[in-house]
């Protein structure tokens, strides 16, 4: 209906069958707000989930996304090696403004603004992987192959 802004999930879904990917939105009953919450409501390793994370650039506040492992924690040095500035976390607040989606519901893709972003070459020794659908409870899974295509990101060692 016009004027009834999508949900998460929604927004999420329509976007993945836009791009021509035959990947599924779920909503799960318990929460995947962490990546240690989604293993276990998903079932799958904790290596399993893309945690999609987001830090800015701390001279310029240049948006970036890291898409990471959910065993791994983000070198920041490493990150802002690579695009030429430290970096840190981004607030609550900022995550929400540049992706339009809360923290633990942070997907890949479908951001309100452009975002350049890494993606974490641990994800690609997985047959598959999970990613959020948009809020805390929702999900994909999808070829870890396809993050690239999705977000035009690099993959890179984070």
């Amino acid at each position: 209906m016009i004027g009834i802004p999508e949900s998460g999930p929604e927004k999420i879904q329509h976007l993945l069958d836009s791009l021509g990917f035959e990947y599924k939105v779920v909503e799960l009953p318990d929460t995947t707000r962490t990546a240690v919450d989604a293993a276990n409501s998903i079932g799958c390793t904790l290596g399993q989930i893309v945690k999609s994370l987001v830090f800015q650039g701390e001279q310029t506040g240049k948006p970036i996304l890291v898409v990471a492992s959910g065993t791994n924690r983000v070198n920041e040095r490493i990150i802002g090696e690579y695009i030429g500035e430290p970096i840190k976390k981004a607030s609550a607040k900022s995550v929400k403004a540049i992706t339009g989606f809360s923290i633990g519901g942070v997907p890949p893709l479908g951001h309100l603004q452009d975002i350049l972003t890494f993606i974490d070459e641990d994800l690609l020794q997985y047959k598959e992987v999970w990613a959020a659908g948009g809020t805390s409870n929702s999900v994909f899974r999808l070829d870890p192959k396809d993050l690239q295509n999705m977000t035009g990101g690099k993959v890179v060692t984070i």
